[in-house]
């Protein structure tokens, strides 16, 4: 009954999203939180990477039968039925393969003089004789063009369609193989033509079931992503792929919500410009919006409120005892304690992000209390005081993450200028930017070590990546290498992405 009823809140919840999603679509232009840039360079590497990819793919697909029925007319025999089974690709070369940039339309594919290798089963049925055996095929002058079309569905989903397929084969050699082989073989050149034409007539109707495959696997694409037990993030896409001569930019939401509440963040998205830059495969911009969603989010959802005890503080200082022993000699002396005291914490308002060049900081206004904690007894508060701290914000990638590491710039306490001049007061200031610096920080970086995860394809690794830091956003500029498998590869959307629960699967995006 309980589960029914939290199905019930879950869906109403989302339901009420869904709507609060349409009205600012509405009120509101929607602006990408991040922005993800394939260049020419990313295509020549698809080539490469994808031919791979399609190697291994074609070696484990089963393709259509191929039947048909033809008169051999010089051998006097009215008709011989045929049945190609269990047809399997066993090699293939595509030397001249490419892909260009269609502006305003998708990515076109030209390949030509390919060679295919296929081997299969067969059967010959005719008024004289009937018989079973095994075949090579070898295709040659294989072409084929199509240009795949990119655009986006209602939940940001996004859409491969495949027009202006062509595909033709332009010969196909037959080698039966079996005791009655020689004879097969004797009569195999009449029977080419035909099959060659039957297969010119399936090569388009299965690339464009493939791609139709592919797109099944992009519908259900989870695009909203449990980050933590504090928030979500929106990775779906606010518009259909932007595609020029050069480059093709995919617009992503790219925004936080608090995990309970699915909150909007009350300040709206802001457009930014990537650079022309084309020397990287991939170009990934991170705009102000995407980290302040994130601190609003995480302020909401209570993160940024916590807790230390003496031991904990301890134990983020194990390699710093000095300055433990400094710091707490300076609290007894001030306050003159006996007792084992903690520190809470808690941000006041959301940490202000600040995106310049060079430069990416955290302001973070809070409040700090250090209470003691005498035995079989309420805590009693020694002082309380709001404070702002400024933070540097130093950036990695690892894996398939943006890492982020907090180190403590300036701390001030906030007090009326006449009052800092007290030499207690700056005493106090001193001892909580201790503490902050070795307790507090330690285990903020400790928690952003998960990282926030970048949009990346199944199997493919970001390599010789560098982070800038730009007005307004990150630019993250990076080269791509695909990851071999044995598995067969399959589309799985950004890396590592889930939804939290089955209901929420149809999220339209505005």
């Amino acid at each position: 009954m309980c589960t029914k009823m939290a199905q019930v809140q879950v869906q109403v919840l989302w339901g009420c999203f869904i709507l609060w999603n349409l009205y600012i679509s509405s009120a509101q232009a929607i602006y990408p939180g991040i922005k993800a840039r394939a260049t020419q360079r990313a295509l020549d590497y698809a080539v490469q990477a994808g031919m791979e990819m399609i190697e291994q793919m074609a070696k484990e697909r089963k393709l259509p039968d191929l039947k048909g029925s033809e008169s051999l007319e010089f051998l006097k025999i009215d008709y011989v039925n045929y049945n190609f089974t269990n047809i399997k690709i066993n090699a293939f070369s595509f030397p001249n393969t490419s892909l260009a940039f269609v502006p305003g339309v998708g990515i076109r594919a030209l390949t030509n003089h390919g060679t295919t290798n296929i081997s299969t089963d067969w059967e010959v049925k005719s008024p004289l004789f009937q018989d079973t055996g095994a075949a090579d095929l070898f295709l040659s002058g294989v072409y084929f063009t199509g240009i795949v079309v990119l655009s986006r569905n209602d939940f940001g989903h996004p859409i491969l369609k495949l027009q202006d397929c062509y595909a033709q084969v332009s010969h196909a050699d037959v080698s039966f193989s079996g005791e009655l082989s020689v004879l097969y073989n004797s009569f195999v050149e009449p029977m080419e033509k035909p099959i060659l034409k039957k297969l010119n007539e399936m090569l388009c109707p299965i690339i464009t079931g493939e791609v139709e495959a592919l797109n099944a696997n992009l519908s259900k694409l989870e695009v909203l992503r449990k980050i933590d037990n504090y928030t979500l993030l929106d990775y779906s896409l606010v518009s259909s792929p932007e595609i020029t001569e050069n480059y093709f930019d995919l617009n992503l939401k790219g925004v936080f919500y608090p995990l309970k509440s699915l909150q909007y963040p009350p300040f709206p998205s802001v457009p930014f410009v990537l650079p022309e830059r084309s020397d990287s495969m991939l170009y990934i911009g991170i705009s102000k919006y995407f980290f302040k969603s994130a601190s609003y989010a995480y302020f909401t959802a209570g993160a940024f409120s916590f807790t230390l005890t003496t031991k904990e503080i301890s134990n983020h200082l194990l390699h710093n005892s000095q300055a433990l022993g400094n710091m707490l000699s300076r609290i007894a002396e001030l306050y003159i304690l006996s007792q084992p005291f903690m520190v809470q914490v808690m941000a006041t308002e959301p940490p202000v992000v600040r995106l310049l060049p060079g430069n990416f900081t955290l302001d973070i206004p809070a409040s700090i209390m250090i209470l003691t904690q005498p035995k079989n007894s309420t805590a009693e508060t020694i002082v309380s005081m709001d404070f702002v701290a400024s933070t540097n914000v130093a950036l990695a990638i690892l894996g398939q993450r943006l890492i982020c590491s907090l180190s403590l710039n300036r701390f001030r306490l906030s007090l009326p200028e006449s009052n800092r001049s007290n030499i207690e007061v700056l005493r106090f200031e001193n001892i909580l930017s201790s503490i902050l610096h070795f307790g507090v920080l330690p285990l903020a970086n400790a928690k952003l070590q998960q990282g926030f995860p970048l949009p990346n394809p199944h199997k493919i690794s970001l390599v010789n990546s560098d982070i800038e830091v730009l007005e307004g956003f990150l630019l993250i500029s990076t080269d791509l290498k695909y990851k071999t498998s044995k598995q067969r590869p399959g589309f799985h959307g950004w890396e590592g992405l889930h939804l939290i629960s089955g209901q929420w699967s149809g999220k339209p995006t505005p």
